[in-house]
């Protein structure tokens, strides 16, 4: 194969993983999942530290996870439904390590309004519209869920290394979802998940010193799925002048 076929054969498969969200049922075979995780061992890492965790969910231990993430996300709708009429209800603290929820700044607001406007505007299908309040928590209860993807895996790292453990995490998962894609395994991180830490760790024996940074999400995308036909912008890297 020549280099301007194998240049363009890695440019076709960077553009054609997006993140998918709505998933089939159909399981990924154990033999390609050891393969995707032997590609992401290929990722760079600040002086090979690796100083990540990865955990991979399937099986019941994915609907156990996916289940126990529902009924949190559910209390706390229905604590906030309660508060409206009650100023003295308690919301549910989240226990994760970093909060999840925060107001983007000021900068990137744009973006995140087009790309949530793009997401609405397909979900609109199913009758979503601007001010339906229960239509949009419905909408992101599937992100909790990992939208019902055969696997679901969950981002540690390590806090004595930060910020250049969270790089490598990034290095990892990017490696990681272009292995996946390359085998027609679709990908989603998923960083909401990130807001409770509790139901992976009632699951998983995590090392100590370890926070966990983002979920994610793998599985074969339904064709039919309309979700699925949303594609964000790509904006040019944007490149600092010289002084």
């Amino acid at each position: 194969m020549t280099l301007t076929a194998q240049t363009n054969d890695f440019s076709a498969l960077t553009a054609s993983r997006r993140s998918t969200r709505a998933f089939t049922d159909q399981e990924i075979p154990a033999e390609v999942l050891d393969a995707i995780l032997a590609d992401a061992t290929t990722a760079p890492s600040w002086s090979n530290t690796r100083a990540f965790r990865v955990a991979l969910a399937t099986g019941e231990r994915v609907q156990r996870l996916r289940e126990r993430y529902g009924r949190l996300f559910d209390e706390e709708i229905a604590a906030h439904a309660r508060k409206a009429e009650d100023p003295t209800v308690e919301i549910p603290v989240p226990d994760g390590d970093y909060p999840v929820r925060k107001r983007y700044p000021d900068e990137l607001r744009p973006a995140q309004i087009e790309v949530a406007k793009l997401l609405y505007g397909i979900y609109g299908i199913y009758g979503v519209e601007r001010g339906d309040i229960e239509g949009r928590n419905r909408v992101n209860r599937r992100n909790v869920t990992a939208f019902d993807a055969p696997v679901i895996g969950f981002v540690f790292v390590h806090e004595d290394m930060l910020p250049w453990s969270a790089m490598d995490a990034g290095l990892m998962l990017q490696t990681l979802f272009l292995s996946a894609k390359s085998r027609g395994i679709d990908s989603c991180p998923v960083g909401i998940l990130a807001t409770w830490r509790a139901p992976v760790d009632e699951e998983f024996e995590v090392p100590e010193g370890y926070t966990f940074i983002t979920g994610f999400a793998l599985g074969y995308a339904d064709p039919d799925a309309p979700i699925n036909a949303m594609q964000a912008p790509r904006p040019a890297i944007q490149l600092l002048e010289g002084k």
